[in-house]
């Protein structure tokens, strides 16, 4: 079997947003213009095609990357011509904060992106999180200003907050005409064309000349959008200056190379819900944002030798390699593990080898999604998406290649979580589902985890927020007919130190018979928050035998997991063990392990350590003559505010505040606002928690 369509026809796209941008409602219209789906779902009907979860109709919100294939020729929007089609792999990814892995492992995988603005908000909190996300893993972008038909939707405004927030490399390709109720179509820029959009759902793309009084406005922009891209290169430049006429392809052939190369952001405009704009939004996608083979080659690193670095072209010749960026359970087909193939090709039947894990795995099914529909496909080619059923070891993150090639391709670092509940089984048998539930959820959410306290037999599941709990929970009950108590929310503290110490951990025991002995003596110090835990072995002329480090390393690691202040886990830390002694006889594995996990805790408290908590990033959105008294509020909960701005008409407070006084913090706005506040929050840092505080949670008051 070969290629239905050539690499340079692929786009890889993902939809990426702040919560209510209108990013599935854009999906939608992509869907049905597209010719996947012939009728449209909304979001606020709840029967929208991406969101196909019950949890997302119910809720409103996307909570899982939805993947899909559409076809799209620029410019033939009745689509008679089918030799031109380009294919465009899209994931629409979750906008709310508490899903942010999703919206990183699919930034990961994906070769461009087209980041949806609300016209009335401009960029908000969460519109600088994923922007920050995309600038990470260097992805090419085009920017959609959405729903310039509401009140108080301002194209100019939105434009500016996207200059002074995100990138002063934006530029404006289009323009709307009208604005609110009166925004009725849009003028191409680079064409100098008005652009209607009519009949069925605006399935008819009229382009006309631009009225004689909207003339000067359009020529005013073009100007400013031609000095932008001709900047970019010295031939158009000699043309602008010398007044000459430069023509559409040229501009977008410019503008194409600086997208890819990020040195221009195109920015277009239109309203989903009103069937505006959006297949002049995919003739961008095609015409601006790269396909696979324009894109820098991906790095990988060899499994044996991770100092050596291996390169794979988006080429179908060079040996298969493909990362498998999420897990879903399927309730048709069981376990579905995504891949996104970066080179060669692969027919289904065969054996690849996981890398990370070490182990093969026969692939059976290849299946290509349309949302949770499926088409079952024989191959798979560079530059696909694909589903794969039923791989038994691979996770996210994992690289899945040939075997006589083998590569490790980066993997996804994700955030830690945040907030813990506990939850308890109602019954016997719901007890034995959950474990094995839990253990489904976790193999698909790499930042929801699951612990049992070994002192209590209670099980605890972290997470990022409590929505994100609360779906989890839901889930639960709804997926796999699993009853649970779940108990009040809580901090996810951690434990650090403040300066260097020295210990050292002895542990003899004479007993009849055997004895046991072990010696370490260790150094610890301090990290920068975020850089974690780096063990260091500095034994010289063997003062300990090889083979007892590792279950030293254990056992510093099982201290660690513990806390020494609180029973919270330890972060940002070095720990070098640098000398110690055995006997002969008497040394066992056992025996260092406890002297080292002695040693660590010894140094620990010597070295000043305290507890640490989450500080989270929050907007809140309040009509004026509320100000006073919210930013009271949030002083009274240990709040500090970094900003207040407008933004139509409302008053918008930016500040940092610590989780464990945000609980219930939705109610306290409603009855503060008289129900016209809104908020959304995001975890920023760790950092220490006040003397006063630490002693209460110390004390178990907090807990």
């Amino acid at each position: 079997m070969s290629r239905v369509y050539p690499i340079e026809k692929y786009r890889n796209i993902g939809i990426i947003a702040h919560i209510d941008a209108g990013k599935t409602t854009t999906s939608e219209r992509v869907l049905f213009y597209t010719g996947i789906s012939h009728k449209i779902g909304e979001v606020h009907e709840g029967a929208a095609i991406m969101d196909w979860m019950e949890q997302e109709r119910e809720r409103g919100i996307t909570i899982t990357s939805a993947a899909t294939t559409c076809f799209w020729s620029p410019g033939d929007y009745l689509k008679k011509n089918k030799a031109n089609e380009n294919r465009i792999n899209i994931i629409d990814t979750p906008g709310h904060i508490d899903f942010t892995a999703e919206v990183q492992r699919s930034l990961r995988v994906l070769d461009g992106a087209v980041v949806v603005f609300d016209g009335v908000a401009g960029v908000e909190a969460q519109s600088e999180t994923v922007w920050r996300q995309a600038d990470k893993y260097h992805v090419p972008r085009i920017c959609f200003i959405n729903k310039l038909d509401r009140l108080g939707a301002s194209f100019e405004k939105s434009l500016g907050s996207i200059w002074n927030k995100l990138t002063k490399n934006a530029v404006a390709i289009q323009i709307p005409i009208g604005e609110e109720a009166n925004f009725s179509s849009v003028i191409d820029l680079i064409e100098m064309k008005l652009v209607n959009f009519e009949g069925e759902m605006g399935k008819d793309v009229v382009k006309a000349d631009i009225p004689e009084e909207l003339k000067s406005v359009a020529e005013e922009w073009r100007m400013k959008m031609i000095e932008k891209i001709a900047g970019e290169d010295e031939t158009l430049t000699e043309k602008y200056l010398e007044g000459k006429e430069i023509s559409p392809e040229e501009l977008r052939a410019v503008l194409r190379k600086a997208t890819i190369e990020y040195r221009l952001v195109p920015v277009l405009c239109g309203s989903s819900l009103k069937n505006k704009g959006v297949q002049l939004m995919l003739d961008a996608v095609v015409y601006y944002l790269p396909s696979p083979i324009e894109v820098p080659a991906v790095i990988g690193t060899d499994p044996n030798d991770e100092n050596v670095k291996i390169e794979r072209r988006a080429d179908d010749a060079e040996p298969f390699c493909a990362l498998a960026f999420k897990i879903a359970t399927d309730p048709f087909v069981g376990t579905l593990t995504y891949l996104r193939a970066y080179s060669g090709q692969f027919k289904k039947g065969g054996y690849l080898l996981n890398t990370t894990s070490g182990e093969r795995e026969r692939i059976g099914r290849i299946l290509r999604m349309h949302s949770n529909e499926r088409e079952e496909v024989e191959e798979v080619f560079t530059g696909d998406i694909v589903a794969v059923v039923g791989l038994k070891k691979t996770s996210t993150g994992h690289t899945l290649c040939d075997e006589k090639s083998p590569i490790v391709l980066e993997k996804i670092i994700f955030p830690e979580p945040v907030i813990s509940i506990e939850v308890e089984p109602k019954t016997k048998s719901d007890q034995e589902k959950m474990a094995v539930s839990l253990r489904k959820l976790q193999e698909e959410d790499p930042t929801f985890r699951m612990e049992t306290d070994s002192e209590t037999g209670e099980t605890i599941l972290s997470g990022m927020g409590e929505l994100h709990l609360d779906i989890i929970v839901d889930r639960l009950k709804r997926e796999f007919g699993v009853e649970a108590n779940v108990g009040r929310p809580q901090v996810s503290y951690k434990e650090t130190i403040e300066k260097k110490s020295e210990a050292e951990g002895k542990y003899i025991k004479q007993s009849g018979g055997r004895g046991q002995y072990g010696h370490v003596k260790i150094r610890i110090e301090p990290k920068k928050r975020g850089e974690g835990f780096v063990f260091l072995d500095q034994i010289k002329g063997g003062t300990i035998p090889r083979e007892y480090i590792p279950a030293v390393e254990k056992g510093i690691k099982e201290a660690i997991a513990k806390g020494v202040v609180a029973g919270y886990p330890m972060i940002d830390m070095e720990v070098a063990l640098y000398d110690g002694s055995f006997h002969e006889v008497d040394s066992s594995e056992i025996a260092f392990k406890i002297a080292a996990s002695m040693a660590l805790q010894d140094a620990a408290k010597k070295a000043g350590a305290h507890l640490l908590e989450p500080i989270m990033k929050i907007e809140v959105v309040i009509p004026a003559d509320f100000l006073g008294d919210v930013i009271g509020d949030l002083s009274a909960r240990r709040g500090q505010i970094e900003e207040t701005m407008d933004r139509a008409g409302m008053k918008v407070i930016e500040a940092k505040i610590p989780l464990s006084e945000m609980f219930g913090y939705a109610t306290t706005l409603r009855s503060l606002t008289e129900g016209r506040g809104t908020f959304t929050m995001e975890f920023s840092h760790y950092e220490k928690v006040p003397s006063s505080i630490s002693q209460e949670i110390i004390e178990g008051k907090r807990r």
